[in-house]
């Protein structure tokens, strides 16, 4: 599953970024040369350029030789380096990932590493949890980034609203004061089933159930049913269309005309909407996702990246050393500096600190979340029988019945079917 959350967004960061077809190699002449396959756009030529003059430094008997890859065709793409015998010695993918490539049987175990030199007990559950399979590791999360709330400030004093909301029912008060006047409370489209995940897991509920080759979709469920009841409270407080998502149209494009007080989505869209619109800089703000009290913001779907290493590579014990390095507290604090990222332990958050955006985003990552760590759930989300099950309860259709439909839908795709 591509790591759609970071798509675009990345690049709003990414001053200068990486050829999607080449490569960078360190200039050192290390005895040993450690093949990294990154992703297009997850990081700056000047980060990669820094990292790797560091390490071949520090470790004058490796070399890094770092290809970058496409986003599109890379499933397949990695699962044929997998079983061949010629394997990168580390690769990024993305974090809902982890359990496709799991199943092949072809991931070194990290499981130790990962407690005794990382502090996994610390890091995002939103990143951890979906690099975990039965137990065991094989994902070190990297970085991670998710939705928040960004608002227009203008349009929020006008309606006498001095403080963003913290809480789920605060947040609905306040849409209702702002959804007038020929402005929109908020522009939430119909079918954004990620930020419908976020509502139905601060019920306790979840998008399907199980494990291994036992899973069962689950928004028929009393708590999904009442997630998505909030969801369609909010969305009614303005024009979101009920039929499509948030790029039909694009919702930074609705939100740029300026009589929209608040959409859901990255930080970084905050700069696509201010080229549209100059008059909206220094108008935009940003807060996490209220929760239903205000001990905690509300649950978001984690977007992001882990590494993982082959079991065929050539350099598996220098390929570990490279993703320590890349996961320690060192670089951890440079990427999320230089990317606006979120870094992988909620403990580095302050990192962040002065970055209004990337700030909010770190504080709603707590409460990070990933999709049903199964193999099969790339295939759910590209039929994706949540996204009509949403337009037929905002359209009148019995959330029960429409629930189970889409329930059963998903349990068919989770089995193979």
């Amino acid at each position: 599953m591509k790591n759609r959350i970071l798509v675009g967004a990345v690049a709003l960061v990414s001053s200068v970024t990486l050829s999607g077809c080449g490569y960078f190699s360190g200039s050192g002449g290390g005895d040993r040369t450690v093949t990294v396959w990154l992703m297009k756009d997850s990081v700056s030529q000047g980060f990669l350029e820094k990292f790797t003059s560091t390490y071949e430094k520090e470790n004058p008997s490796v070399k890094l030789d770092f290809k970058i890859q496409e986003w599109s065709g890379i499933g397949p793409k990695v699962l044929a380096a997998l079983e061949s015998d010629d394997a990168p010695d580390v690769i990024e993918v993305g974090n809902t990932q982890v359990a496709q490539y799991a199943e092949s049987g072809n991931l070194r175990d990290l499981t130790l590493e990962s407690m005794r030199d990382l502090g996994s007990e610390d890091w995002l559950p939103g990143l951890a949890q979906p690099g975990q399979i039965s137990g065991v590791q094989y994902g070190i999360p990297w970085y991670a980034a998710n939705r928040v709330v960004i608002y227009n400030k203008d349009i929020f004093k006008a309606a006498g609203i001095d403080d963003v909301p913290k809480t789920r029912a605060e947040w609905i008060e306040d849409t209702g004061k702002l959804n007038t006047q020929g402005n929109q409370g908020i522009y939430l489209a119909g079918q954004n089933w990620y930020v419908l995940a976020g509502f139905i897991w601060d019920e306790g509920g979840e998008l399907a159930e199980g494990g291994g080759g036992d899973w069962r979709g689950a928004l028929d469920t009393p708590e999904a049913l009442a997630g998505m009841n909030f969801y369609k409270e909010l969305q009614a407080l303005g024009d979101g269309p009920m039929d499509s998502d948030e790029e039909k149209p694009p919702q930074n494009d609705v939100f740029a005309k300026g009589n929209v007080a608040q959409i859901i989505s990255l930080p970084g869209s905050a700069a696509l909407i201010e080229q549209q619109n100059p008059e909206l800089k220094g108008k935009l703000g940003y807060f996490p996702i209220p929760g239903k009290s205000a001990k905690s913001p509300g649950s978001v779907f984690t977007g992001g990246s882990d590494l993982i290493v082959p079991k065929k590579a050539d350099q598996r014990s220098a390929g570990i050393a490279v993703v320590k390095a890349l996961a320690s507290e060192k670089w951890q604090t440079e990427l999320a500096r230089t990317m606006s990222y979120v870094p992988n332990k909620p403990s580095l958050a302050h990192v962040v600190e002065g970055e209004e955006g990337t700030a909010a985003m770190a504080e709603g990552a707590s409460q990070g979340r990933a999709t049903p760590n199964s193999s099969q759930w790339a295939k759910v989300e590209a039929e994706n029988p949540i996204k009509p099950y949403m337009t037929a309860v905002l359209t009148g259709g019995d959330p029960e019945q429409e629930a189970k439909k889409a329930s059963e839908r998903i349990t068919a795709m989770l089995a193979g079917s």
